[in-house]
């Protein structure tokens, strides 16, 4: 099963350059202190449905994944800047736990451990901020070294920024690495009665993200972004213990081509109706090779009730055409070269509603630290071919400053 996992964007906080004053006998430096954001982020989020793709396409997706979730964020100076991230996720499945039929087996939970950091450097004469940052994630049939590089400018009024990124993420699919006999990579891990060969002789993944953006504040009350992406992957793209059952009867590993191309475009308009309301409207278009067409709408509109709270209801819809490869269980023909069940590659509409309140503040705790704010969201999500989810997060932002 490709397994969904929560993703949280947590914000990291910017801040501008301090200035110098001078006179004509002495010079005088405004300091910029040094600040620390902290930021504590949990989650729950839970699924259910009828197409696994453990099982060829038809059983139990049920699946809750718990996340914990600390980020700190580093403003040093007003040149240098950093953050580190890291993180434990929980999971619980009763469709991996099919893999071999076993319930309550050591497939049912497994755990996914996660670090990353990064640094930034603000060339304040060019306006053009350079970054770096790398990453580790591990579970039991999975470990990624993610690194990269990126690049923004701003311009001199701060009203246009163009940036671009290119992360890379190398993958190594191997089973093992938590199970008490081995504490290794051992072998990939195939359905309970497919064990008998080796179905792929490769096992690792590697995957290049080309984002570019551009910011572009347009008026007083509206900004403009747009977001282009290319996206390439190679290596083994299937999932090894997915099954595959054709119109003959017979049962065979999930098996897709050795590339993979995407090309995302998202454009975000972000209007200010009035003092307290802000529509942020969003649109993305996406193609991949694997002949899936996708299309995302969605509407957020944040209104500060209060000048400390906010509440920011948020509707998306997406709809994407079937991949090439994808058929319903015992629809495959037997000459087909690529197959899969996983319905995440069929036809499919889905829709999320959520709702998130915020409620902000600088309360000292401690002599140099603040309580920032607190976020809570809850959001409903519902599939075309009857998966549904809920995801419920929560927020704490602390600040330190010296």
């Amino acid at each position: 099963m490709k397994r969904i996992f929560v993703a949280a964007a947590l914000l990291m906080a910017y801040f501008t350059a301090t200035a110098q004053k001078r006179n004509d006998s002495t010079v005088y430096k405004k300091q910029q202190l040094a600040k620390s954001d902290i930021q504590l982020l949990f989650s729950y989020y839970t699924q259910d449905g009828d197409h696994s793709a453990v099982t060829g396409g038809k059983g139990t997706e049920n699946l809750q994944v718990y996340v914990s979730e600390f980020t700190l964020t580093h403003q040093r100076d007003s040149v240098n800047s950093g953050y580190l991230n890291a993180g434990i996720d929980v999971i619980s499945s009763a469709s991996t736990d099919n893999i071999d039929y076993v319930l309550s087996s050591a497939s049912r939970v497994d755990k996914r451990f996660h670090i990353a950091g990064g640094y930034n450097r603000l060339m304040k004469k060019s306006g053009i901020t350079a970054g770096i940052n790398a990453g580790f994630s591990i579970e039991s049939d999975y470990m990624s070294l993610p690194v990269g590089v990126s690049v923004s400018h701003d311009n001199a009024t701060h009203t246009r920024q163009i940036s671009a990124s290119l992360q890379c993420y190398f993958d190594d699919l191997r089973w093992g690495r938590f199970d008490p006999d081995y504490y290794y990579p051992k072998t990939l891990v195939y359905p309970v009665e497919l064990r008998d060969q080796q179905w792929f002789d490769i096992y690792r993944r590697s995957s290049y993200n080309l984002s570019l953006a551009l910011y572009q504040v347009i008026n007083q009350r509206m900004q403009l972004a747009i977001y282009p992406e290319l996206v390439y992957q190679r290596g083994l793209l299937s999932t090894p213990f997915h099954r595959v059952y054709f119109n003959t009867g017979l049962v065979k590993v999930e098996n897709l081509p050795r590339e993979r191309w995407k090309v995302p475009l998202a454009v975000q308009l972000n209007t200010f109706i009035g003092n307290n309301v802000i529509l942020r409207s969003y649109y993305r278009f996406y193609r991949d090779n694997f002949g899936i067409t996708g299309h995302t709408f969605q509407l957020e509109l944040p209104v500060k009730t209060s000048p400390l709270f906010t509440l920011s209801p948020l509707v998306r819809f997406y709809t994407q055409t079937p991949s090439r490869y994808f058929k319903p269980i015992d629809q495959h023909l037997l000459t087909e070269d690529f197959y899969t069940s996983d319905y995440d590659l069929s036809k499919f509409n889905s829709y999320k509603v959520g709702i998130t309140g915020r409620y902000a503040m600088f309360k000292p705790i401690f002599k140099h630290s603040a309580f920032q704010e607190v976020a809570l969201r809850y959001s409903f999500y519902k599939r075309s071919d009857q998966l549904s989810a809920h995801i419920v997060s929560l927020l704490l932002d602390f600040r330190h400053m010296k």
